[in-house]
């Protein structure tokens, strides 16, 4: 048997790994969830008889397609891209398109899998899907990136729709790649069809706040976490592993918070100020200049690099894992505890690795599990949606404050289920098992399709 699980759920996992061989992050990201799920089926025995569980670890459709694509000296690239289309009972697919060396179909299949229950989450009527490629963006030209996009879209566009799946950007896939893909994407249908793509710019029907909406979100959830514990932001020292847009913004809300952000990293390293990061710097350098984080320290004196250093021993009383699966395990968990973390929330897809999320749970620290906290961007992404259906955009301020509203009632939702349920205070349990209970009420409703 399966550590964790309920007798009920261990067939259905080993059925997971036998079907799914090799898809590691996918298998983990399926466990993370079943060993939650065992009161469920308990108090609800119909979702067995139903086998929604087995459903749910099913993709409805998953697709696989090559991208040819020329560099500028005309040399030719193969690459691979993936669409999991995972879950449409809520509504049409919804998620992101990742362009990283490190995509494969069992990443893909794990971001999907975590999409439909954060999506579930939001209230909002999206289902769960992701995509991308093992195309790398760094380092090319915006004329090549371009020339992969058009050919990738070549071939996706016959798969997505602003009724059938929604993409949206993640790693590698900024504003810059979403608008070459929606060009190509018009071109080949010929229709505006603007909630086709969210992430989009503001001059060609994008959100205000869209691209804000992760990094606030999370620490939306954040401040939530501690004010139910009788605490805030105020004052505190924070840490946001990664300086890609989910912990620029990240870093911007907890400043406007009061509270102070001394560390942040990218894949090379870690900067450390003391002082506060100068923000408008970091902005500068990854958003204009698409430079390495090391450049920070050329600039402030006061600060220091730590070249293949971990963010995670810097001293801290709130961190947020903004950067990529996996990236906080149970040595890091045990350092930021140690030196007087009390909350923790993910940023990220799956930050934290199940040792890391053991340690912090039996300290009783906050930890906001990433389908709850990191839920901000897709819930701006479906307000965006509805902006482009109603030909209509709204205010920079009034979009913020639905955000905060929307990652309220999440974390509410998330702490009253998890009281429910019998483990009070824990946050995977709550989200688990809500964003769980929304999206299978809905498959049972729809019959078995």
């Amino acid at each position: 048997m399966v550590a964790g699980l309920d007798e009920k759920l261990e067939p259905i996992y080993q059925d997971v790994l036998r079907r799914n061989p090799g898809e590691t992050e996918f298998h983990q990201a399926v466990h993370e969830v079943l060993e939650t799920l065992g009161p469920v089926l308990v108090k609800y025995p119909e979702f067995a008889e139903h086998k929604i569980i087995q459903r749910i670890c099913e993709p409805e459709r998953q697709i696989i397609f090559r991208v040819p694509w020329q560099d500028d000296r005309g040399n030719t690239h193969i690459n691979r891209a993936f669409r999991v289309e995972f879950n449409s009972a809520l509504g049409p697919y919804k998620g992101g398109m990742r362009f990283h060396p490190s995509v494969y179909l069992g990443i893909i299949k794990f971001l999907g899998f975590e999409q439909i229950f954060k999506n579930g989450l939001t209230g909002l009527p999206i289902g769960g899907g992701k995509g991308g490629s093992d195309f790398d963006p760094k380092g090319r030209s915006d004329a090549e990136i371009m020339r992969f996009c058009q050919s990738m879209m070549t071939e996706l566009y016959r798969h997505i729709g602003e009724y059938t799946d929604v993409p949206a950007g993640d790693i590698g896939v900024g504003q810059r790649e979403i608008g070459y893909l929606f060009g190509q994407y018009k071109r080949i249908t010929n229709r505006y069809e603007s909630g086709v793509f969210t992430g989009k710019g503001l001059d060609w029907g994008g959100s205000r706040a869209r691209r804000e909406a992760t990094g606030y979100g999370a620490v939306f959830f954040t401040q939530e976490m501690l004010q139910v514990r009788g605490d805030s932001l105020e004052g505190k020292t924070c840490v946001v592993s990664g300086s890609g847009n989910v912990a620029i913004y990240a870093i911007e809300k907890i400043h406007a918070l009061g509270g102070r952000v001394i560390a942040c990293s990218d894949s090379n390293g870690v900067i450390v100020d003391k002082n506060g990061l100068d923000l408008d710097l970091i902005k500068q350098i990854k958003e204009v200049e698409r430079r390495r984080i090391s450049a920070y320290a050329e600039e402030r004196r006061d600060a220091s690099y730590l070249p293949d250093g971990s963010i995670w021993t810097v001293p801290c009383e709130v961190a947020l894992p903004c950067a990529t699966q996996n990236e906080l395990n149970g040595k890091d968990a045990a350092t930021l505890v140690s030196q007087g973390c009390i909350a923790v929330a993910e940023g990220a897809n799956m930050p934290t690795t199940p040792e890391g999320i053991k340690v912090f749970q039996e300290s009783g620290i906050a930890f906001g599990p990433g389908k709850a906290a990191n839920a901000g961007g897709v819930a701006t992404s479906a307000l965006e949606m509805q902006q482009n259906a109603s030909r209509d955009s709204w205010s920079f301020e009034y979009t913020e404050e639905r955000l905060r509203e929307i990652m309220m009632n999440i974390h509410r939702d998330c702490h009253e289920t998890a009281e429910e349920f019998g483990a009070p205070g824990n946050y995977v349990v709550g989200a688990n098992t809500a964003g769980f209970l929304r999206v299978a009420n809905a498959m049972v409703a729809l019959g078995l399709v």
